[in-house]
């Protein structure tokens, strides 16, 4: 399996242990950034990393910032994209076998180093469960994408 690998400025103490996790369970990395700790946007980070898996490139991706809340909210706006967050390994699993995610964002301030190769494990080991069921919500989240919103109505 080939994994974008992305992480901004507040995530980057985690990046090296989530690439070791990846390659450890013999998984190619594609290292989208960041290279240092220096100050860099998590949307931009982001929407690189998550734009490696919707190209093909890559099957999932893995997102690191500094709680994950921000890469899961930005990678959630990219369409084609279903991102979950992981902050242990049950979560990881989930996302996927439930909501067929293709990204995980985690927290480099909240998830313990001990803890990342379970949960990349989970993540890339979990398979869809694809039953009618599952089938039927992921399709809505799917059709989610396609919203505009509504417009505003002025207040009385």
């Amino acid at each position: 399996m080939k994994v974008a690998l992305g992480a901004d400025h507040a995530g980057y103490a985690l990046k090296d242990t989530v690439r070791q996790a990846i390659e450890a369970l013999g998984h190619e990395v594609i290292d989208c950034g960041t290279h240092s700790g220096d100050p860099v946007d998590f949307p931009d980070i982001t929407r690189t990393t998550c734009e490696v898996v919707l190209s093909g490139s890559a099957d999932r991706a893995v997102l690191v910032c500094g709680t994950g809340q921000g890469a899961v909210m930005a990678a959630n706006k990219l369409p084609g994209v279903r991102c979950g967050l992981a902050h242990e390994p049950y979560s990881a699993h989930q996302a996927v076998e439930h909501d067929d995610a293709n990204a995980i964002a985690m927290g480099a301030w909240l998830v313990p180093h001990a803890l990342v190769p379970d949960i990349v494990r989970e993540f890339l080991g979990a398979v869809f469960d694809d039953d009618e069921e599952t089938r039927r919500r992921v399709a809505k989240l799917n059709a989610l994408d396609a919203l505009t919103p509504a417009p505003l109505t002025p207040a009385p």
